[in-house]
């Protein structure tokens, strides 16, 4: 666990006590600050990956190589996918805790974009639709 985990759980534990403190009528705006916190954490992390890869494909074009190398691995979406439902068993018992079926809502709205935002990162075809091929029948598709 890296510090930035460690401050992560500080501050939900800060939520979790300033929520038993302050009752039902801040949980809202509580939960909200923690999700925030989150999604910047979040946000960091996507920016810091998008820096990298540009900093290899700019090293890749200065090089003067003409096809890039995948900068993920097998190893690395299978990895994502683990940390995903890690990271989705707290955050469903956060937000189902705190804001009953609402928070768990948002918590899995959550989860489930951040999961569609690296499957379109991954293959940018995915939601573009079947094409017809030309071909000599005409139920030949193209995905």
């Amino acid at each position: 666990m890296d510090a930035r985990d460690t401050e992560l759980k500080k501050e939900l534990n800060a939520t979790l006590q300033a929520r038993r403190e302050l009752g039902d009528e801040y949980e809202t705006a509580l939960v909200d600050s923690f999700l925030e916190k989150v999604d910047q954490r979040i946000d960091g992390a996507v920016e810091r990956r998008l820096r990298r890869q540009l900093a290899e494909q700019q090293m890749v074009a200065a090089r003067g190589s003409r096809t890039s190398k995948p900068t993920d691995s097998w190893g690395e979406r299978f990895g994502f996918g683990i940390v995903s439902l890690v990271l989705a068993i707290p955050l469903s018992a956060i937000g189902g805790g705190i804001a009953h079926l609402p928070g768990l809502l948002v918590a899995w709205a959550g989860i489930v974009g951040v999961n569609a935002f690296q499957a379109v990162r991954l293959n940018p075809e995915i939601f573009r639709g079947r094409r017809r091929r030309s071909g000599r029948d005409g139920d030949d598709w193209e995905d």
